[in-house]
């Protein structure tokens, strides 16, 4: 099997000869934020952070994502935060893509390098650290976790791509291939966060259409997206939104494998609003 790679955003700013064409698109359907759009200047910071600055990918926003947010945390080495989450009811994946990041759970140290996953349930007890040497990039989803009677919060737990199979999908010969960290049937989880993987030529086949969520992060490689009604070159660091029913599909560019992290929420029903008449 070919090493895996993850890009990171390293910063950086533009210099005054760069022409202002660019990638960046931001539609009612969809947005794609390309990597050299992830410059210093629009970093953010958090509160009770320490050396530490983010790139914002999404948020909940009217007309924008309604049911998560994604930064990429970049922790200089000796910050983080005993105090990383102020909502009790997020639950959080983090997913680190260079460096080596501590987490603590409950008094209980694990060690993340490039590859490694965690998923923290809401009103998990945990803070964050960059005890090496070198500046660590993680990916933070954060979602309001939905609750249900009758059915438990899942339970937090630590993983690693290298150690799962991915899941071929049917008719593809393993040309298009999903590492799964949660079982797709269990519904305790409100969310999945997958990595993605279409072998040189590989395609989706047909506009998918449907009522999840999506944010995509390009981890490696290069492929033609069809958004909507646009076809969009994406490749390693850029980073897609898609609104619920948004048509979607791609061709794999190669000459590697494309590979991407994504995002959806699932296995709940649909919020009803509005109001009852006649009541």
């Amino acid at each position: 099997m070919p090493a895996r790679t993850y890009y990171a955003p390293t910063g950086g700013h533009s210099p005054q000869t760069e022409l202002l064409t660019g990638r960046a698109v931001f539609t009612e359907a969809y947005a794609l934020i390309p990597k050299g759009v992830m410059q210093d200047i629009v970093t953010s910071c958090l509160p009770f952070w320490d050396k530490t600055r983010l790139w914002v990918l999404s948020r909940p926003l009217s007309g924008f994502a309604e049911t998560f947010s994604q930064y990429i945390m970049e922790v200089q080495p000796g910050g983080g935060s005993d105090r990383p989450e102020p909502d009790a009811s997020a639950e959080a994946v983090l997913f680190v893509v260079g460096g080596e990041l501590t987490v603590t759970l409950d008094g209980s140290k694990h060690k993340m390098r490039a590859g490694s996953f965690a998923f923290l349930p809401p009103a998990a007890k945990w803070t964050v650290r960059n005890e090496g040497a070198e500046t660590v990039r993680f990916h933070w989803i954060r979602k309001a976790y939905e609750f249900v009677d009758g059915i438990d919060v899942p339970e937090a737990f630590f993983a690693d791509e290298a150690d799962i199979q991915p899941a071929p999908m049917p008719g593809t010969e393993g040309k298009w291939a999903t590492t799964r960290f949660v079982d797709p049937a269990d519904m305790r989880h409100d969310m999945h966060v997958t990595i993605v993987t279409l072998q040189p030529g590989a395609v989706i086949p047909f506009a998918e259409t449907h009522v999840m969520e999506h944010g995509l992060y390009v981890l490696e490689g290069k492929a033609v997206y069809r958004l909507n009604q646009d076809w969009v070159e994406v490749e390693a660091g850029d980073y897609m939104w898609l609104r619920a029913f948004c048509p979607q599909a791609c061709y794999a560019g190669g000459p590697g494998n494309f590979r991407y992290l994504l995002y959806k929420d699932v296995n709940r029903h649909m919020k009803l609003g509005g109001t009852l008449l006649g009541r």
